[in-house]
Order: C-alpha cells, then structure tokens, then sequence
C-alpha cells in the first residue's frame, strides 16, 4: 500500500475533484514536479489506493432522476439469505449501490431510475421478488445539497 502522506492526500482529493486533470496541473496544484507527481500516482494506482476513474453525467438525461435509498430487512438472517440478496441487487441495474449495513434493518440501497412509475416497477418486479425479503422501506430524495461522489 502506498505510503498515505499530505502530499497524496492532496493527490486524492484533487484528483476526485476532476479526475481529468493533467499531470502537469495536478503536480502544480500539489506542489511537486511532474515526474514526481506522476511516479506518485502510479503507485496509488498500482497499490489500488486508486481504482479507477469515472465519469459524472447529468442524471436527468441519462434517465436516473429518480433518486431512492431503499432499507431491506431480511426474513432470516443466514449467511445463504445474504448471498442471495447480494446477487439478486448485482443483477438489478437500477441498483447503484448495495449496502450491508448494522441496524435495524440489513441493506441499504441507492436506486437510480426515471421516475415513480419506473421505481413502481422495479420494487415490486425485482426487489419485491427477491426470496428472504422481510421490509422494504424507500426514502425518495428530494433534493442533494451535498454530493461529492465521482
């Protein structure tokens, strides 16, 4: 693992503000040479500290406006219940996210869809489907003030 110093830290948090940045401006932002900077990331990549970039798109046009955390309980909580929910969610593109979370309730989700009726949809055909499925509680976003994600 790369060695996480203010300097790579600077790195990261440049670079997951604009992941297009060039080397130069980066080395310049960070206060090192080029050289420098770029041997730096490589190794945050090379040791996986960095995975990988992504694009960020305007979710209206892409069709995913619709914003959905879903809470899933699940009706028996055996290691087999757990795996198959797992990849019931990797198998459901509207699914951005899935998370096994402590609490009241087992997973979290971030579904992403084009509206109501497509959420409708997705709850009672593919979540509402899934064995082992106790509760599902949706929580609709309204509004993001803050979202740092890539």
């Amino acid at each position: 693992m790369a060695a996480m110093d203010s300097i790579n830290d600077k790195i990261l948090r440049v670079l997951a503000h604009d992941g297009r940045i060039s080397n130069l401006q980066l080395a310049d932002q960070v206060g090192l040479s080029p050289s420098a900077c770029l041997r730096r990331v490589q190794e945050l990549e090379r040791t996986g500290v960095i995975q990988g970039y992504r694009a960020r798109f305007d979710p209206a046009q892409a069709g995913r406006a619709y914003v959905v955390y879903v809470a899933v309980g699940l009706a028996e909580h055996t290691k087999a219940a757990q795996e198959g929910f797992e990849r019931a969610m990797e198998n459901a593109n509207q699914v951005v996210e899935c998370h096994n979370v402590a609490g009241a309730f087992e997973y979290m989700l971030r579904v992403e869809v084009a509206d109501l009726p497509a959420y409708k949809a997705f709850h009672t055909e593919i979540l509402g489907t899934v064995p082992h499925v106790r509760s599902i509680t949706s929580y609709m976003v309204m509004g993001s003030p803050k979202d740092t994600r890539a």
